[in-house]
């Protein structure tokens, strides 16, 4: 028996010395001491709980943020293009960094949890110490960064959590349910009653906290079966940008290829009077404008004549930066037709939605002092809607606000959209039957409210799943989308499961987390 612990206790060591020594880089038997009762609980608050335990917490919650932002990646690329002048897809470095940082603390916290259940001294190395206040640093300036920037991503990631929250409390459980077994072990060599209770009386708060936050939890996807809506119809934003140049014929048509109800642009005006898609004010960004016309880079896009114009190539830059996070390799015959499209005319864009049944919906921009047009863009417009291109009306979702009066005189039948959220008075009075709203301002009350008095609502730009399933559940008739080639797949709704379901799993994650902490203090 004897010969046997002593075998146990050499086999030991080695264990011991590679927690040490990753964590402390002390890989010698003589460099490591052993903690008195009590002692390595102090050493926990002073070494893990003011360092590792904040970056643990920081990069969680950053990493989360910055993943359910992923739906506006593009959009955010696109920023720092304009403010750099090259392109680069900073929003995957941003992730790569934040999960590497993320799993480096991970892995800190584990090391240190198993050498305090060996009952070994805590001595984090100088050199985790630096890495550990980098990630403190990155993280804050992370989130200070984007709560300054962009406002609008803390409501994204208010919107994930009507999603994720059941999931988020599971993992919350879980996690709650592995601390329980180093609070046991310290919380049973502390030497003093009240150390004790310093040690499991927040553990238990927090986990009673979690036991019942439940009962305050909101998910429009927790629902009774048959109350489920229709699937939200899908517009084309810019066409298929992920497939093809954004506002080029080819985008169009690969929206109509893979069943988009709708498409969605942006019209400019020449400055002979020729309408033409165009999402930017230069041509910087979309043409080969740099290769025909090297001194005009900063020119307006509105400022150029239509036989210019059409001398630029719009696909070519669509090859070479890749635009779009995980779009994946293009065919050969989708590389070579995307290399040979050019800036689209309005007029080819209504025909092609009139001649395959689409709705469309465009932003109107108005062109700069001096422009030819400036006082007639409107009339120059509906001139082509009306007379040249001949569409359907009720296939015109007619978005812009500026003369609305006029335009529903001369062009009945248009289906007039708002921009934006306004008493429903008023937008009956001005016969609007639409709302385009950007997605952070979704509410399924508003949602159903707008609908009772016939009035439904578009939400842009939603890319990812999640996020066209919370639509889905909130009850949103249509969103405007980069990616109609993957949203189209979706069934029903991701997270989609009766109140039943949800308390069926609410009460067995909590009675089994609730039985196996029991047990760690039972032994």
């Amino acid at each position: 028996v004897v010969r046997r612990r002593l075998l146990q206790r050499y086999e030991h060591q080695p264990f011991i010395s590679c927690l040490a020594g990753f964590y402390s880089c002390r890989w010698k038997r003589y460099q490591r001491e052993k903690a008195e009762p009590g002692k390595c609980c102090c050493n926990m608050v002073n070494e893990l709980k003011i360092s590792t335990d904040m970056a643990f917490c920081f990069s969680l919650v950053f990493l989360y943020t910055w993943g359910e932002g992923r739906n506006d990646y593009n959009s955010f690329d696109w920023y720092n293009y304009g403010n750099l002048g090259f392109w680069f897809l900073w929003s995957l470095v941003i992730l790569i960094v934040a999960a590497v940082l993320f799993a480096y603390i991970s892995l800190l916290l584990v090391l240190a949890m198993c050498l305090l259940a060996e009952g070994q001294q805590l001595y984090l190395h100088w050199s985790h110490k630096i890495g550990t206040f980098l990630v403190l640093g990155f993280t804050i300036s992370s989130l200070f960064a984007l709560s300054i920037l962009w406002r609008d991503h803390r409501k994204t990631v208010r919107l994930s959590f009507q999603i994720t929250a059941p999931y988020l409390h599971i993992g919350a459980i879980a996690i709650m349910v592995l601390l329980s077994w180093p609070v046991a072990l310290h919380a049973i060599r502390a030497d003093k009653k009240v150390t004790q209770v310093i040690i499991v009386g927040p553990y238990l708060a927090i986990l009673l906290f979690l036991f019942l936050i439940p009962l305050g939890m909101y998910s429009p996807c927790i629902r009774e079966m048959g109350t489920l809506g229709p699937k939200p119809a899908l517009i084309g934003h810019r066409g298929a940008p992920m497939l093809a140049p954004e506002n080029t014929e080819m985008s169009f048509l690969k929206t109509i290829e893979h069943g988009g109800d709708g498409l969605e642009t942006d019209v400019a005006i020449s400055y002979d009077g020729v309408p033409f898609l165009m999402h930017d004010d230069t041509l910087r960004r979309t043409t080969n404008i740099q290769e025909v016309y090297p001194n005009d880079t900063g020119k307006a896009a509105s400022l150029f004549s239509w036989d210019a114009l059409q001398k630029l190539n719009a696909g070519t830059w669509f090859l070479k930066n890749k635009p779009f996070l995980g779009m994946g390799s293009l065919s050969k015959a989708d590389q070579n037709q995307a290399m040979n499209q050019s800036i689209y005319k309005l007029s080819s864009f209504l025909r092609l939605a009139d001649s395959h049944n689409k709705l469309v919906i465009f932003d109107l921009y108005r062109p700069p002092e001096k422009h030819p047009y400036r006082n007639s863009w409107i009339r120059r417009i509906l001139d082509v809607i009306l007379k040249e291109s001949k569409i359907k009306r009720h296939l015109v979702l007619w978005l812009n606000n500026n003369v609305r009066s006029f335009v529903q005189s001369v062009a009945p039948g248009f289906q007039h959209t708002m921009g934006r959220k306004a008493p429903i008075e008023d937008l009956l009075k001005h016969n609007i039957v639409k709302l385009n709203l950007v997605y952070t301002d979704m509410s399924s009350e508003d949602i159903r409210k707008y609908a009772e008095a016939n009035i439904t609502t578009n939400f842009y730009v939603v890319n990812e799943p999640w996020l066209y399933s919370l639509a889905w559940c909130s009850g949103a008739h249509s969103v405007t989308t980069n990616a109609v080639h993957l949203l189209k797949d979706l069934s029903q709704p991701l997270f989609l499961m009766t109140p039943q379901q949800y308390n069926i799993m609410w009460i067995l994650t909590d009675l089994t987390s609730a039985f196996l902490i029991s047990l760690v203090f039972a032994l």
